[in-house]
């Protein structure tokens, strides 16, 4: 006897892609790329189709995010390795035949113009997880050394470009790895004990640090002039000075509640510099006022919250590194675009994700979010 079996429904079929994504972190993007798109559209409102390619961006990393997710964790750890070394060759290719613009040679040419830097803000922490994800259960002193070695490769050789934006976040995202992994208090403290010991004598001896034909040991010019322009910006108001004392002048003039809509004259009247990229914070918070900046830093919270629970939720230590460190880079990029643009770091290129105008930045923030999605999915796979 022949039994009949019904054909299931193309719905049916296509539901176990969608099945196990994180609603309130779905909700969460989805506010934030709301809040991007209307700054994106007041800022680039005279700035030709800035809006129109940011939408068409934000699309982009959507579907790369919905891609990624369907990765389960036990595959991305097996890119760790290859995307990375992938990542670092790149980087000496970038050295030895890359592209140069405005002094840096970032970009390189394989057909079409990349910037490798921009892989290792995934590879080097997918890497470092899978490292410690070896070591699990048996780590010792030595095995903190050579993931230091691991994150120390691509950052001196994008910093080398030179490009202290991107390293940083290099820097960051890999300490984040790790810091969860265990890395002992008695080693975080004399390096933040020094640095702040640094930062004081920067300050307090700024007028001799800061002559012209005084150098800084690792540093160029240009970003010892940015410090310098930092604790200064009033020495040169119309030159090194002006992004930064623009950027004050616009927050500043937004008040409680902002200027409304639109009506940013900062903004309008093209005194902030980059500002549809770098400087995106500052128009922001003109037309917005504080009101608009709580509502924004109390959205990258809940996206850095939502993210630090998955991490918990994790099955597993490379999964759990992985999410945590993803999830306090939002915080690295948010903290350093907005201290820079509001004067209280210096002007080093990070953007504001979901703020500034960036497809290379969207598709790199595509790939972050699919990564949590994608163990967010697992762990919810798993109890089903």
């Amino acid at each position: 006897m022949k039994v009949a079996l019904d054909k299931p429904s193309w719905l049916q079929r296509l539901k176990p892609v969608f099945e196990g994504f994180d609603l309130p972190l779905i909700l969460i993007v989805l506010c934030m790329c709301g809040l991007g798109l209307v700054n994106m559209y007041s800022v680039g409102f005279d700035h030709g189709t800035r809006f129109v390619d940011q939408t068409r961006n934000m699309l982009l990393a959507a579907g790369l995010l919905f891609l990624v997710a369907q990765v389960p964790p036990q595959r991305l750890i097996a890119l760790a390795v290859p995307l990375y070394t992938v990542g670092v060759v790149l980087l000496v290719a970038t050295a030895l035949f890359g592209i140069t613009k405005k002094g840096a040679t970032r970009w390189l040419n394989v057909g079409v113009v990349i910037q490798p830097s921009e892989i290792l803000k995934i590879a080097t922490p997918l890497m470092l997880a899978w490292w410690f994800q070896r070591r699990e259960g048996q780590l010792r002193p030595l095995d903190f050394a050579a993931a230091g070695a691991l994150l120390m490769i691509p950052a001196a050789l994008v910093l080398k470009q030179p490009d202290l934006g991107t390293a940083m976040l290099i820097l960051s995202s890999g300490l984040y790895v790790i810091f969860f992994a265990g890395l002992s208090w008695r080693l975080i403290l004399p390096v933040l004990i020094a640095g702040a010991v640094g930062i004081t004598l920067i300050v307090v001896y700024q007028t001799d640090l800061c002559q012209p034909d005084v150098k800084w040991i690792g540093l160029h010019d240009y970003q010892k002039n940015r410090v310098c322009t930092l604790l200064n910006p009033a020495a040169d108001p119309l030159g090194k000075g002006f992004h930064i004392i623009q950027g004050m002048i616009a927050i500043g003039s937004g008040g409680v509640w902002g200027k409304g809509f639109m009506q940013g004259t900062q903004t309008h009247l093209e005194f902030i510099p980059e500002r549809t990229t770098d400087f995106a914070f500052a128009a922001y918070s003109e037309e917005h006022g504080l009101i608009g900046c709580v509502v924004l830093m109390v959205g990258f919270l809940a996206l850095i919250y939502r993210g630090l629970y998955i991490a918990s939720q994790a099955p597993t230590l490379f999964s759990r590194l992985l999410a945590g460190s993803l999830s306090l880079s939002f915080f690295t990029y948010a903290f350093v675009n907005m201290g820079m643009v509001s004067g209280m770091l210096p002007v080093v290129g990070v953007p504001l994700p979901f703020i500034s105008y960036g497809g290379t930045a969207m598709v790199t923030l595509g790939l972050a979010l699919g990564i949590l999605m994608s163990i967010a999915r697992s762990r919810g796979l798993m109890q089903r």
